[in-house]
């Protein structure tokens, strides 16, 4: 019933840029003294009563001055039992409709430009009548800024005042349209900055059209959220906090911008750049600032392009996210300070804030993926220190699960457990690829420095990158002028092919294999591999030979040689057994050595693309692994030699026919030193009663899993003893994987900002570093 009580109401409204409402219960005294002593459990002496009514009384006429924007005084009990409480959206809530839209930024009285912008959008225009019908469907809607400076400013006002009281468009207010109306209100406004230009001009219309522009302006609204809250409309944008209220704190924000207060050398507001730092769901579109061209900045469109100070006038088509322009007939108005020119700038700042702690991840394809706080840890110290320039890196392949333990004895894993797989879970074809023994490289291609810079901000005159699964340089910088040659010569092809003109991109991200393995692995070969052959292979070489000095001293003297402890041992035997280490020590050298040559210059080089992950306006995981196959044959493969296609064969999993050709190719595959093959569904996103399955199962070779678990793991004893492995943390993280990389590639794709991409791509990281058995 106090002013001092109703503060904090009015204080929490303000923090929050809401409106407060007040009910007040006005009901008359006798009433309310009556019904307090009817309640002797929490009754209140009558003097407090009667206080209560003289402050409620004191109090009605100043709650709207207090702040409460709206007041409702119920003054009988039938009043009060018969109110209903309804919540109504704000003015500013336009989520019901979803457009399409057609998003014009500032005219400032360019009214030829906007009716060539409109009629190039296919508005039917009378131009001398101001008025314009939109395509079926369409919605034209102004950022604001309608007059000054430009030389038809009430044409313009005309004409957006006419679609807008048609239904066919929408309008906020910018800073100038603002400034008009305080000036049609009375007040004294400076003719600065061009208003001068739209006073003389509204000096020459009747008074009823002053007025009916008053009206217009006054009821604009400062933004509008529309599409189910996926776009987000304000003359000089909004941050995410105020987007959906109501206050004077958002209706300043929408039409100045974040400001600092203070001036720059040209006498205009020092600007805040909120858009760096927005980290929003919905796109927000806006003007204000002008530039040379259009400013994306994480999912911030500026699309004020200066066409009234000689540059051009832009419209954002929504959702299609595609623009239309006209260039400005002349310089109407010269710019106090030159139009920014950093257009470019796609705001690829990354915060660390983004990554750290731990993180849940939404993916079209899996459910929400939990990154732990200590795996984001991991991944950080591996991103700062040794990763490529992360504007390259929009996509890190998943890992792969193996196919379940062989029931066959010799076998640790073979085709059929993988064919069963499927069969159980996605009946029909799979395609069986050849496993190349290099590494897995992903190739990003750039048809030109410009399409660098224009897509993804590269402005160091590379035209592309080759990375590692873990997003690091594949070539280190002493070979980086091979890298370089690589990527000239895949453009090449690519130009040849005619690949770029037919897929209608500049760009390309493939997923590949570069070998040989011992280009990417040398050091692992030298330090880890070769180092086991060698001592392997001495070690038992001498064994051998003194086992076999032993047994024939032995055999000239008796069957057998008595040990220490009186216990006979068979020579033989164990000569036998370590004569059979020696041979697996050797296929274990053999293994490994089958996938190294050595590399002199970039000829030596093969590079097998097996998946075209994405191209403009595209992710490639909209048709089968075949197509992917026979877009690399036709437009990747056959002119330069170090680009190879991967072998590969349809099965049908009905036929035990072809399963069993699949089988023995796989056989022949392994037999002539091949690693193995990977086995894949039809479709590149399987499902199985609506939940996501493995897209791909390897099945390693005999002999080379040797590299894997070791020279001797064939012995039965070891074999028993590896098929009990379980695949279940496996197979969870190659579907959380695989749901990041293609949610990454999808962002990208859809121009999210990078740290949206980043975030599934610094999660795929992340989960690389959960304990799991690496020979998986």
């Amino acid at each position: 019933m106090q002013r001092a009580a109703r503060e904090k109401i009015i204080q929490i409204a303000g923090e929050q840029n809401c409106h407060a409402a007040a009910i007040v219960l006005d009901l008359p005294e006798e009433l309310c003294q009556a019904r307090n002593e009817s309640r002797p459990d929490r009754g209140y002496p009558p003097h407090v009563v009667h206080s209560h009514v003289r402050d409620l009384k004191r109090s009605l006429k100043h709650l709207q001055k207090e702040g409460f924007r709206y007041v409702y005084v119920l003054k009988t009990p039938e009043e009060a039992d018969s109110a209903e409480l309804v919540r109504t959206p704000l003015w500013n809530d336009m989520r019901h409709d979803s457009g399409p839209f057609d998003i014009i930024g500032d005219v400032h009285g360019c009214y030829d430009e906007l009716c060539e912008l409109l009629e190039r959008m296919g508005y039917s225009v009378d131009r001398e009548g101001c008025a314009a019908l939109p395509p079926p469907g369409r919605k034209a809607i102004f950022l604001g800024d309608l007059c000054d400076r430009g030389p038809e400013n009430v044409k313009t006002l005309r004409l957006a005042m006419n679609m807008a009281g048609a239904g066919a468009a929408l309008c906020v207010p910018g800073n100038h349209d603002v400034k008009l109306l305080r000036k049609l209100r009375g007040a004294d406004v400076p003719q600065t900055h061009g208003f001068d230009v739209t006073v003389r001009q509204m000096d020459g219309e009747p008074p009823e059209f002053a007025g009916a522009v008053k009206i217009f302006l006054d009821g604009l609204v400062s933004h509008y959220i529309l599409d189910g809250g996926r776009l987000v409309v304000a003359h000089a944008g909004l941050k995410e906090r105020l987007q959906g209220r109501a206050s004077g704190r958002v209706r300043s924000f929408c039409l100045y911008g974040e400001t600092t207060g203070e001036t720059d050398e040209f006498g205009l507001p020092v600007r805040l750049d909120w858009a760096e730092e927005y980290r929003g769901r919905p796109m927000v579109v806006y003007g204000h600032v002008p530039s040379t061209d259009v400013r994306a900045v994480n999912n911030t469109y500026c699309i004020d392009t200066g066409c009234v100070f000689g540059g051009k006038l832009t419209a954002l088509r929504y959702p299609e996210n595609e623009l239309a322009q006209v260039a400005a007939r002349r310089e109407y108005y010269a710019p106090l300070r030159p139009l920014r020119g950093d257009a470019s700038d796609r705001g690829d700042a990354l915060d660390i804030k983004d990554v750290l702690g731990k993180r849940l991840i939404s993916t079209r394809l899996h459910r929400d993926i939990s990154v732990q706080e200590e795996n984001s840890a991991a991944a950080l110290e591996i991103m700062s220190r040794y990763s490529a320039d992360p504007r390259w890196l929009i996509y890190l392949p998943p890992t792969m699960s193996p196919c379940a333990a062989s029931n066959l004895d010799d076998y640790l894993e073979h085709p059929l457990e993988a064919m069963n797989y499927y069969k159980k879970r996605a009946p029909g074809r799979v395609v069986c690829e050849e496993k190349h023994m290099g590494s897995r490289a992903v190739v990003v291609a750039c048809r030109s420095e410009r399409a660098a810079e224009s897509r993804f901000g590269i402005r160091d005159g590379s035209i592309g990158l080759i990375y590692t699964r873990t997003g690091r340089h594949f070539f280190d910088a002493a070979n980086s002028d091979r890298e370089a040659e690589i990527l000239r010569r895949l453009c090449a092809v690519l130009e040849a092919t005619g690949f770029w003109d037919e897929f209608g991109t500049d760009w390309v991200c493939l997923d590949a294999e570069l070998m040989p393995w011992s280009a990417k692995a040398g050091s692992l070969l030298s330090e880890q591999y070769a180092p086991v052959g060698r001592a392997g292979r001495d070690g038992l070489d001498s064994a051998v030979s003194a086992l076999e000095r032993a047994a024939g001293r032995a055999s000239g003297t008796s069957a057998a040689a008595g040990s220490a402890s009186g216990q006979n041992v068979d020579l033989n035997e164990v000569l036998g057994m370590y004569a059979q280490r020696r041979e697996s020590v050797g296929l274990y050298v053999d293994a490994y050595r089958r996938y190294c040559w050595q590399v002199v210059g970039t000829d030596d080089y093969r590079i097998a693309p097996f998946h075209v992950l994405a191209t403009e306006n595209r992710v490639w995981n909209d048709c089968g692994h075949l197509t992917h196959l026979d877009v690399i044959v036709r437009y990747m493969t056959g002119i330069d030699p170090i680009f190879t296609a991967t072998n590969h064969i349809s099965v049908d999993l009905a036929s035990d026919e072809s399963v069993g050709e699949a089988i023995n190719w796989w056989s022949e595959l392994v037999a002539s030193g091949g690693e193995g093959m990977v086995v894949k569904p039809f479709d590149f996103i399987p499902t199985f009663e609506g939940n996501l399955i493995q897209p791909a199962v390897k099945c390693r070779g005999r002999e080379y899993l040797r590299i894997i678990y070791g020279p001797e793991y064939t012995r039965p004893d070891h074999l028993k003893r590896l098929k009990k492995r379980s695949l279940g943390k496996k197979n969870r993280l190659a579907l959380a994987e695989f749901s990041l990389g293609m949610e990454s590639l999808e962002r990208f794709v859809r121009r999210e900002p990078l740290y949206r991409v980043h975030e599934c791509v610094f999660a795929v990281l992340a989960l690389e570093s959960e304990p799991v058995d690496p020979r998986l």
